[in-house]
């Protein structure tokens, strides 16, 4: 295995720093995690953490614009990692003692952080997992951006998506993440969200409408909710232990 394998990975909530008391009560609830302490000099940065397993979602307060999601992947040599990635096509945006924050080629940050022996995965929850992050990639970029993360996860299965603007990088089996590339109908800015893998989509919408968040559309098989910090995510009808629709991976 190389050192500059994926070893794992965590989801990050970017919401904004004056609703980060919302984003934590609501995640923590849907989660069943709880927090940590908090980090940075602005207490911007905290893990969800899941009993008895290792944590794999964060949240982060930003302090421009609406939030989003972004990923962390956790590595034993960060500089191999971060050169390879800038090999790829990604661009450098800041350098911290022993962690890096890239931008993709679309512009979607990413960063590269060390792996301290994380591998024990957080359960299904109530009949649902938080087990994805959606990029969300204009046309005009998607195959340079697809292409990207397919070279620089050559250990992930590479999946045509269930429609044909959807593309799914599945990690080797404990990691706890995935990524879903979505090719968006115009060019606008690259962004992301999370995605939960649910049993029943209906039972989760309602569970997370008592916890404050709302519905904003409903899909082919995903509903799109806004969480009480004001950010969006999906509730998805994919099997919460493989993470795949019925019948797919």
């Amino acid at each position: 295995m190389s050192a500059t394998t994926v070893r794992w990975t965590h989801a990050f909530i970017d919401r904004p720093l004056g609703r980060l008391g919302p984003a934590h009560d609501f995640w923590t609830a849907a989660t069943d995690t709880e927090l940590s302490e908090l980090r940075g000099d602005k207490g911007e940065f905290i893990t969800l953490l899941a009993s008895g397993a290792d944590a794999c979602v964060k949240v982060q307060g930003v302090e421009d614009g609406p939030g989003g999601a972004h990923l962390d992947f956790s590595v034993e040599d960060v500089p191999a990692f971060v050169e390879s990635a800038l090999r790829l096509g990604a661009d450098s945006v800041a350098e911290h003692e022993g962690w890096a924050v890239l931008r993709s080629p679309a512009g979607q940050l990413f960063c590269a952080v060390p792996w301290h022996g994380e591998s024990v995965r957080p359960p299904v929850v109530a009949g649902t997992r938080l087990d994805q992050v959606s990029l969300d990639i204009g046309p005009g970029s998607y195959e340079a951006e697809l292409a990207f993360w397919s070279a620089l996860l050559p250990d992930w299965a590479s999946l045509a998506g269930a429609l044909p603007e959807f593309h799914v990088l599945k990690p080797p089996t404990g990691l706890p993440i995935r990524i879903l590339l979505q090719r968006l109908g115009e060019d606008r800015p690259a962004s992301a969200h999370l995605d939960l893998a649910c049993a029943d989509i209906g039972t989760a919408v309602v569970a997370h409408e008592r916890l404050g968040a709302s519905v904003v559309s409903q899909g082919r098989h995903w509903t799109v909710m806004r969480d009480p910090a004001g950010g969006t995510y999906c509730l998805t009808g994919r099997d919460p232990e493989t993470g795949g629709l019925p019948h797919r991976p």
